[in-house]
């Protein structure tokens, strides 16, 4: 097996690699670039992009190849971000152990089955769930609809419907979907593997989810409050950003996440708790139209509202670096439009790192002032949310967050 290590956003590399896994990694289309090197016979130029975890390809008339994109926060931190952004105020830092993996895959295999063996070290969970059955004697309630289309007024057997305290619920199936999710995919540690199966042991009584159905959904209670932290790591497993399919011959296996989706997560999920407590109304992706016609849709990661419904702030998050000649220019362009479109003055960029944490520029002919904040992601937890508060404080002055 051919394995390729690559960093998020890290300049291009010359990996060598035969034809056909370069193809099968060019076809897949997991990295931003992959392409013959033009200057080495047998090598392949490769770059990453914001997505990152590991995927393994079965190269037709080849050895599989497997890619792992290792992401440029430390995972601790990354952790931090996907349990803020899933659960802000009962998951902190700290809560999640991820062993000494330096990469996201085994990290996240590792934090998984730690979080569920401490969820089911008092038993599984039990509830009630609705079972629609058909049976010689009567439980619960007549499904009198169906006893009519299927039975044609025959007495037995009677279409029932009741509800029966089990294990078998969406909690526990949930858990066993990521679990067995994990199972199968590359650069899961041996130690961890093992440990996985076990888990699996544990939940076999349960019922497997059906592919390619919704999630099973579900609300916290002090009932299943041990379960939360499990729950939250197994729906980033099991919430469709992990490839798995098959294009004409190839089949791509693994988990890759969108570091962009992660941070524009954790940017407005923060800033909308800076403002709880308020009386602000705190909308993420709120859809607007740019036209009097309505026809040309926008949706600004994070408006603010007035407790009269009335805009007074608009954020967008963006996951790039400021390089050496500054920020894209189409970034203005787009929090303009949002501006104009919302009858705000000013409007904030919030990007994952730059040589200054704030910048401003208004706009010729519009009074528009458009701002553009770094957030530093090697920075501590705390520092990390110093700064949201302070940038809310900078959207709506005046406003004790």
């Amino acid at each position: 097996m051919t394995v390729v290590h690559l960093t998020e956003h890290a300049p291009a590399a010359s990996v060598p690699l035969p034809d056909a896994a370069g193809r099968a990694i060019a076809a897949s289309r997991i990295l931003d670039t992959a392409a013959p090197d033009p200057y080495r016979t047998g090598h392949w130029t490769l770059r990453a992009g914001s997505k990152v975890g590991a995927v393994s390809l079965a190269v037709p008339g080849g050895d599989p190849v497997t890619v792992r994109i290792t992401p440029k926060v430390p995972i601790g931190r990354l952790f931090f971000l996907i349990g803020y952004s899933l659960d802000p105020c009962g998951w902190r830092n700290g809560d999640v152990e991820v062993g000494d993996h330096d990469e996201l895959l085994p990290a996240l295999a590792h934090a998984v089955e730690r979080q569920v063996d401490r969820a089911l070290r008092q038993g599984l969970l039990q509830g009630y769930r609705t079972v629609e059955d058909s049976a010689l004697v009567v439980r619960g309630r007549i499904r009198e609809a169906e006893q009519i289309r299927r039975r044609f007024g025959a007495a037995l057997p009677v279409e029932i419907a009741y509800d029966e305290f089990t294990t078998d619920i969406a909690e526990n199936r949930i858990l066993r979907a990521a679990v067995e999710r994990l199972l199968r995919l590359p650069g899961v540690s041996q130690d961890v593997r093992r440990r996985l199966l076990h888990q699996r042991v544990r939940l076999a009584d349960v019922s497997p989810l059906v592919r390619g159905q919704a999630l099973p959904t579900g609300r916290a209670t002090r009932l299943n409050a041990r379960y939360q932290h499990a729950l939250h790591l197994a729906r980033v497993i099991l919430d469709g950003s992990s490839p798995e399919h098959t294009a004409g011959e190839l089949r791509v296996e693994g988990f890759l996440f969108p570091m962009n989706k992660l941070f524009e997560d954790f940017v407005t999920v923060a800033l909308r708790e800076a403002f709880r407590g308020t009386d602000r109304i705190c909308r993420l992706q709120d859809p607007h139209h740019l036209d009097e016609a309505g026809e040309i849709r926008m949706k600004p990661d994070f408006v603010l509202y007035g407790s009269e419904g009335v805009p007074q702030a608009v954020a967008d998050a963006k996951y790039k670096a400021e390089k050496a000649g500054g920020y894209p220019d189409g970034d203005l362009y787009q929090m303009l439009a949002y501006c104009t479109a919302l009858g705000l003055r000013e409007g904030h960029l919030v990007y994952a790192k730059g040589h200054a944490p704030h910048a401003a520029h208004r706009v010729r002919h519009a009074g528009i002032v458009i701002h553009q904040h770094a957030l530093d992601l090697d920075r501590g937890p705390a520092d990390l949310l110093r700064e949201i508060r302070s940038l809310a404080r900078q959207m709506a002055p005046g406003v004790t967050v």
